[in-house]
C-alpha cells in the first residue's frame, strides 16, 4: 500500500499561487499585491500545509474585538501585519478571514539591491502568527499609503524605474514596520516584563534542579519553546528591555550562577563547569574571563 504523502505543498512561483487561487495573472512575475477587499480569495483551495519560495506580508485591515496578551487587553484592533519568509511552513486556520491586502515578492526581485542582503536583518520575518504587528490608527494610515503607492506603480506600464521604485517601497514598508514593532514592545512592557520573569524562572530551574548536568547549557530555541514564543521575538523583546539578546542573557545568568558557586563552595573549576552544563572546563573559563576580565580562580581569590 502506498504511503500517504503529508508533506507541505511547495509553491516556487507567485504565478503558480495565483493559478491555484484562481486569481488574475500577476502584473509582474516576481511581485504581486492581492487586495481581497476587491477580489474574492478562495483560501480553501490551498492544501492543509504549504510553503512559499517567496516573501509574504499580509495587511489585515479589519479585526474584531480586542487582542489579549497575558492578563491585559490592547486596543490596536484597526489592523495588523504578519510577515513570512521563504521556506516557512504555513497553514490556513479557520479564523483567517480578514479584509486586507497581501504583498508577495520573490527573493530574485530584490537580489541585486542592498535590500537583498539587508532583509535578513528584519527579525520579524521569523515571528509566529500570534506575534503579529498590531497597528494604531495612525500607523494603519501610513501602511495603507505605502500599499496604495505600490498598487499605483504596479498598474503603471513597466519601465526602467519600475523595479527601483517598488524595491524602495518594500524597504520603506519594512523600516516603518521596524519602528512600529519597537512601539509595540513599549506598549506591551508589562507583559514583556512578565515574560522576562518567566525566562529567569526557566533559567533558575535549569541550573538548580540538575537539568544543566543532564542536558548541558540551555539553548535559545529550548527557552523560546518553553515560553511559547519564537526565538527571534524573544531576542528582540529582551533587547527592548535589557539591551541584550537571549544568548547574552543566558551567558549573564551563567556567570551569576558561577559567581555564586565560586564564592560559596570549594568545588573545583572543572566541577563547576560540568555542574553548569559545559562539556569542557576550558569553555567555561573562556566565557567567565570574557564577561568578568578574571578567570574563575582569580575571581575566587579576589572574593576571599
Amino acid at each position: 500500500m502506498k504511503k500517504e504523502d503529508n508533506s507541505p505543498q511547495k509553491y516556487n512561483a507567485i504565478t503558480a499561487l495565483h493559478r491555484v487561487l484562481e486569481l488574475p495573472k500577476p502584473l509582474h512575475p516576481l511581485i504581486s499585491l492581492i487586495d481581497n477587499t476587491a477580489i474574492k480569495v478562495e483560501k480553501d483551495r490551498l492544501p492543509a500545509a504549504f510553503i512559499f519560495d517567496f516573501y509574504k506580508i499580509s495587511f489585515k485591515e479589519k479585526m474584531q474585538g480586542r487582542i489579549k496578551y497575558g492578563q491585559n487587553y490592547y486596543d490596536f484592533e484597526e489592523g495588523s501585519l504578519v510577515f513570512t519568509a521563504p521556506g516557512q511552513v504555513m497553514a490556513v486556520a479557520d479564523d483567517t478571514e480578514y479584509m486586507g491586502k497581501t504583498l508577495l515578492f520573490h527573493p530574485e526581485f530584490i537580489r541585486n539591491y542592498p535590500l537583498g542582503q539587508q532583509i535578513k536583518n528584519y527579525g520579524f520575518f521569523s515571528y509566529t502568527i500570534h506575534e503579529a504587528l498590531h497597528l494604531s490608527e495612525k500607523e494603519k494610515e501610513v501602511i495603507e499609503g505605502i500599499f496604495s503607492n505600490m498598487n499605483s506603480e504596479l498598474d503603471t506600464n513597466i519601465d526602467d524605474f519600475s523595479q527601483d521604485i517598488m524595491v524602495s517601497q518594500i524597504e520603506l514598508l519594512l523600516n516603518y514596520s521596524n519602528r512600529f514593532y519597537k512601539r509595540q514592545f513599549i506598549t506591551r512592557k508589562a507583559v514583556n516584563n512578565d515574560l522576562l520573569a518567566k525566562l529567569d524562572d526557566c533559567l533558575n530551574d535549569h541550573f538548580n534542579d540538575q537539568t544543566a548536568v543532564m542536558k548541558g547549557l540551555p539553548s535559545v530555541q529550548e527557552l523560546a519553546t518553553k515560553l511559547h514564543v519564537s526565538p527571534g521575538y524573544l531576542s528582540d523583546m529582551l533587547r527592548s528591555l535589557t539591551g541584550q539578546n537571549t544568548q547574552q542573557h543566558i551567558h549573564n545568568k551563567i556567570i551569576e550562577k558561577a559567581k555564586e558557586i565560586l564564592s560559596h563552595s570549594n568545588l573545583s573549576v572543572a566541577e563547576i563547569a560540568y555542574q553548569l552544563g559545559f562539556e569542557r572546563p576550558q569553555s567555561f573559563n573562556k566565557l567567565f574571563k570574557q564577561k568578568t576580565t578574571l578567570s574563575p580562580l582569580e575571581y575566587r581569590k579576589s572574593f576571599n
